[in-house]
């Protein structure tokens, strides 16, 4: 049996420390990459069966990681959850049409992470 792992592509401390814990305490498997190039890597060598993105993250083009991913027929079913700030409505427009499967503003992203980690 597989077991699933979420791959998080994060660079902040306060949500990686965040997620880490959630994931902690729902035993789900979770890594972290900070850069386009080690998040896809990462993903063709141990396909995740998610992929979190902080749509805000000045270091990271989250939208040109789902348009790799979109157009990786071994990746594009990866399912893609996006959380950036609520009042960003032109990156949360972007990111839906870049692929992103759900896209939320980031309080609910994390009010909801038990739920979304359980999903894995």
């Amino acid at each position: 049996m597989i077991t699933p792992v979420i791959l998080a592509i994060v660079d902040d401390l306060m949500f990686s420390s965040r997620l880490s814990g959630a994931a902690k305490l729902s035993n789900t498997p979770l890594r972290f990459a900070r850069s386009i190039d080690k998040a896809l890597a990462d993903m063709r060598a141990n396909t995740p069966s998610m992929v979190i993105l902080d749509l805000n993250n000045p270091r990271i083009d989250a939208l040109a990681i789902v348009g790799a991913m979109r157009s990786d027929p071994t990746l594009a079913e990866i399912h893609t959850i996006g959380f950036s700030q609520h009042t960003q409505t032109e990156t949360i427009i972007a990111a839906r049409q870049a692929g992103v499967n759900e896209v939320m503003a980031r309080s609910a992203f994390f009010d909801r992470l038990p739920e979304i980690l359980g999903r894995a």
